[in-house]
């Protein structure tokens, strides 16, 4: 079967200092990666490259077999930490945007039947996100855990087929957090996703991961630390999480991330 993500020997190089060095992954349809590392290691540069927001200095990125196109599209959707919704716009408005940019991406406006479709689309996937008592209301009229609902909706609107989530909750207090595991492993089984997410907390990625991927330096040089870049330095698949205790070496990695 052929991964529905491909990186093959790929490089992040600005100038002379390297962000990531020698990455060679393959993600599997259907999968939960969790990405763990030290703050500076490039886990966030990975998820731009998965996005085509950003491109490899050396090596390729396939999806489906086929180079990945070298801008973000509608198959790929991206939640950050921070909640990236407008907030001019209500709830509904909000998630309507991402079918206007996707359907109709040169006047930004939908008529008719079009409309009626992409707001039966929103409402429907935010009371999935359990959002559908707010589609009048502004973001600032928000929890942080209800923005954080918002802006998956949006993600999820143009039906990707691939999610990426940098550091999604944590920004958010311990009893949200727990909410929104629940919400994300439900969504995630419901549209068949392939999910990406970045975190800090190594407890998160082996709780919600089919898959962790610690990524870090292998070599250091500290007359020129810039010289070296990150990799995948250990890669765990979680095929029965009862059995699988967190590996030192990747506590000791993250505890000071």
């Amino acid at each position: 079967m052929t991964p529905v993500l491909s990186f093959r020997d790929v490089w992040v190089e600005y100038g002379d200092h390297v962000v990531l060095e020698k990455v060679n992954l393959e993600v599997a349809k259907g999968a939960f990666v969790s990405i763990v590392g030290p703050s500076g290691a490039g886990k966030s540069t990975f998820l731009r490259l998965a996005l085509g927001q950003e491109a490899p200095s050396r090596g390729s990125i396939l999806l489906d077999g086929a180079t990945l196109p070298p801008e973000p599209g509608p198959d790929r959707g991206v939640v950050f930490q921070r909640y990236s919704v407008f907030p001019h716009m209500s709830v509904l408005e909000n998630v309507m945007f991402g079918a206007r940019c996707e359907q109709a991406p040169l006047t930004g406006l939908l008529v008719g039947a079009t409309r009626r479709q992409a707001r039966a689309d929103a409402v429907a996937i935010l009371q999935q996100v359990g959002l559908g008592a707010a589609l009048k209301a502004f973001p600032r009229a928000l929890s942080g855990g209800m923005q954080q609902r918002l802006a998956i909706a949006q993600a999820l609107i143009t039906r990707p087929r691939i999610l990426l989530l940098d550091e999604p909750f944590g920004a958010l207090d311990p009893g949200v957090r727990l909410d929104m595991h629940e919400l994300i492993t439900g969504l995630w089984r419901e549209h068949g996703l392939t999910i990406l997410m970045v975190t800090h907390d190594i407890k998160e990625a082996f709780k919600l991961g089919t898959r962790v991927i610690a990524v870090d330096k292998r070599r250091h040089d500290p007359h020129a630390p810039h010289r070296y870049g990150s990799t995948a330095v250990y890669d765990f698949p979680l095929d029965d999480k009862r059995k699988t205790a967190i590996p030192k070496e990747i506590a000791a990695m993250t505890s000071g991330a």
